[in-house]
């Protein structure tokens, strides 16, 4: 077979001739599964280079097992991200390093040990974490007095809700005196966090104590809800921004994807495309330029968690003309390799800012494209904060596309009412 330009060569380089993760990650990765992790980086680095807004899906025991504080947050604190969809677990759990008489609550078990002997001793396990019972109650209670204060007694979206525990969770750590978590760094950041299904998640649960003890007669009032048509629609208006409003010389009026882990959390990350699209009927939607996502279930158990952007791509959710290029899929746990992705991305970001204070932004950027982009504000686009203005441009929208709205409520059903 003849050589030609669309045929890589295979080129490695010594792991004792690399001077960082970025070098190990560009020359040290092949083959196999590391070619797979090799691709990942790139296209995150081609596309934070290029400063197109990210969205994060996460789902699993990020906060419980610290990975937030690890990997995370350093990643939300860049200013790349545009918005967050996670789970409600996610978002109990991350504060319970806060609590009350409950310092360092989190401590390391065997995966394969006595489970019965774990209960006997009220302990909770997580894989290969695990917290003491009380730890739980006591997140109870904090949830619960968090719900009964007159600024919940309200329908809103979970958006809001979850940026209102953030900054009540961010008070009781600097009480504690113990590091900021996840809705606290949001809070900071104005990130929205979304919450596909929030009924199956322990802050939901403690909701549903209140309003079973209003129901009851128990308490006088309770008037806290949460509004899902609303939370979809923002997250609708924020997809609108990436592709329509945040357009200019920096911005390419495009987002890119992340997604670690599957399950809701990718599939509500997932769905704004067909959303303005299919169901609004809004013109011109285009699905993710950038798609990564490291999974563990496998393609062929033909889960939505598995499925790679390919399949997206005939669903409108990825853009057809980008995705050979932009987008990959890794099947691996992602707790393995995000340290090392993120150490690296952030590895660039320091070398840019150096460049930077040598020679001048200017200059840099003229030698060097993607340090635009990769050294934008971290002060971040704070969606939170626009939100009500951005899905005043989408209802705008709607009502724009009146009479396409009204013709799809059309339909012959077999029987009429």
């Amino acid at each position: 077979m003849k050589h030609t330009d669309a045929n890589r060569r295979v080129k490695v380089r010594r792991v004792d001739e690399c001077d960082s993760i970025h070098e190990i990650l560009m020359h040290c990765l092949p083959a196999f599964g590391g070619a797979f992790l090799r691709r990942i980086y790139t296209i995150l680095d081609t596309a934070i280079g290029r400063g197109c807004p990210l969205t994060l899906a996460i789902s699993g025991p990020v906060t419980v097992s610290g990975q937030h504080q690890v990997w995370l947050l350093p990643l939300l604190e860049t200013g790349w991200i545009a918005y967050l969809s996670t789970t409600d677990a996610a978002c109990y759990h991350d504060g319970h390093r806060s609590l009350t008489d409950h310092r360092d609550p989190i401590f390391e078990v065997p995966i394969w040990g006595d489970d019965g002997a774990l209960r006997d001793d009220r302990t909770i396990r997580v894989t290969d974490m695990a917290f003491d019972e009380d730890v739980l109650l006591d997140q109870d209670r904090f949830i619960t007095a968090a719900l009964l204060r007159p600024e919940f007694q309200r329908t809103m979206t979970g958006t809001e809700l979850r940026f209102k525990l953030g900054r009540l969770y961010a008070e009781a750590e600097t009480q504690m005196g113990v590091a900021p978590g996840l809705l606290a760094t949001c809070n900071r950041l104005a990130i929205p966090i979304f919450v596909g299904a929030p009924g199956d998640g322990s802050v939901f649960l403690n909701s549903m104590k209140l309003w079973a003890m209003k129901q009851a007669g128990l308490i006088d009032s309770y008037a806290f809800d949460l509004d899902l048509h609303a939370e979809v629609f923002e997250a609708c208006a924020y997809h609108r921004w990436g592709l329509f409003d945040n357009v200019s010389d920096n911005a390419p009026g495009a987002l890119g994807t992340l997604i670690l882990g599957g399950g809701v959390p990718k599939n509500f990350n997932l769905q704004p495309e067909p959303a303005l699209g299919q169901i609004l009927g809004i013109p011109n939607v285009r699905g993710y330029n950038f798609d990564v996502q490291i999974v563990t279930a496998p393609v062929t158990d033909g889960s939505l968690s598995s499925c790679p952007p390919a399949e997206a791509v005939t669903w409108g959710k990825v853009d057809k003309d980008t995705y050979q290029q932009a987008t990959e899929s890794m099947q691996a746990d992602y707790s393995t390799v995000m340290p090392f992705i993120v150490k690296a991305l952030l590895d660039n970001r320091l070398e840019y800012g150096r460049r930077a204070d040598e020679i001048g932004e200017a200059v840099l950027f003229e030698q060097e494209p993607k340090a635009r982009g990769y050294l934008r504000p971290r002060e971040g686009y704070r969606l939170f904060d626009q939100r009500d203005e951005l899905c005043k441009r989408l209802t705008a929208d709607v009502r724009a596309n009146r009479e396409w709205l009204l013709d799809s409520l059309k339909y012959p059903l077999s029987s009429e009412p």
